[in-house]
């Protein structure tokens, strides 16, 4: 007999997928710059910083991936970018500032003198300039005491020597920032002051020898007005021609002070040339008495009862210490 009763709903049977699970979503591409960036820091920093930048704006239209790669190239690029300029800055300073230390102390600033330009350091010790031949002279005659070589003004128990050269530029620095007190100190008593005029600097006067003509007319100075001797000494670093030019004349020599006797003649006639060329080779190849080097190896070089000053040529002040520590004043 036939049911005429509806047969009941089945329900549904759950939904099976045709795989296993759904599918996930594809990774996002990394960024190429990104990488690059990155790889670069190691070794140009400069290529890190510019691709690290186009990766970022790359990143932000595509959203790619990368972005940590990106900034960490930048941050190392920018690092050594930092790292380079300065390594660049530090050598030029050195190169600009320690070596020609390292060089002056190697070509014998060792020895405690001041610091040195290399035209102002002998290049030789033979004699310099074309002086005539003749005999020096001996004995003292006003402030030139010819037989120890050198000029010599004040009477005090405490001994001043300054070598120089007059054409030498720091010699120059020296005597307008010292040479002032030094002339007080032998107003007063205090010292006696020996000049060593040197002639090495002859070399870059153009053929003029004027190293050699100054020494000479600082000591006709000497002999014919020995009382204006430092103020003749101060009117020719006043008066310095620069290194590598012919110098003044000697008629300019002879009318840098006024004073009672003309010393015309006495340039004229080439008088003392020879003697400060002698004394400049007895400088250079020693020995220097009672002091504590055995030759001059540079110009300016001043001691105080035989002692080096080594300090600085523009500080009077160091060099008063230098002064007072070496019973002076």
């Amino acid at each position: 007999m036939t049911s005429t009763e509806p047969e009941p709903t089945r329900a549904p049977e759950p939904y099976s997928p045709a795989y296993g699970h759904p599918p996930f979503p594809a990774a996002p591409k990394t960024n190429t710059l990104a990488i690059i960036s990155l790889v670069s820091a190691f070794f140009v920093s400069l290529v890190a910083v510019i691709t690290g930048h186009l990766a970022l704006g790359q990143i932000r239209r595509t959203n790619e991936g990368g972005r940590g790669l990106a900034i960490a190239g930048l941050v190392l690029g920018y690092v050594g970018v930092v790292t380079t300029t300065l390594a660049i800055v530090l050598a030029v300073v050195f190169a600009a500032t320690v070596i020609p230390l390292i060089l002056s102390v190697v070509g014998g600033n060792a020895a405690g003198l001041p610091s040195l330009s290399a035209t102002n350091e002998p290049e030789t010790d033979e004699p310099t300039g074309d002086a005539p031949q003749q005999a020096l002279p001996t004995g003292t005659v006003g402030a030139a005491h010819f037989d120890d070589g050198y000029l010599s003004v004040g009477t005090g128990a405490q001994v001043v020597d300054v070598y120089f050269d007059p054409m030498c530029p720091y010699c120059r620095q020296f005597e307008e920032t010292n040479g002032g007190q030094l002339a007080a100190l032998v107003t007063d008593g205090s010292i006696t002051l020996r000049l060593h005029s040197l002639t090495f600097l002859d070399r870059v006067s153009q053929g003029t020898a004027y190293s050699t003509r100054a020494s000479a007319a600082l000591t006709c100075q000497a002999t014919l007005n020995p009382e204006r001797l430092l103020a003749y000494q101060a009117a020719l670093f006043a008066n310095q021609p620069a290194e590598d030019t012919a110098g003044r004349s000697d008629a300019e020599l002879a009318g840098l002070v006024e004073s009672p006797a003309d010393i015309s003649a006495c340039l004229a006639a080439g008088e003392y040339q020879g003697w400060s060329q002698a004394n400049t080779e007895q400088a250079l190849n020693g020995p220097i008495e009672d002091a504590d080097i055995t030759r001059i190896q540079g110009t300016p070089t001043v001691l105080v009862n035989g002692s080096v000053y080594a300090g600085g040529l523009t500080d009077p002040v160091e060099f008063r210490d230098f002064l007072t520590a070496g019973s002076v004043g």
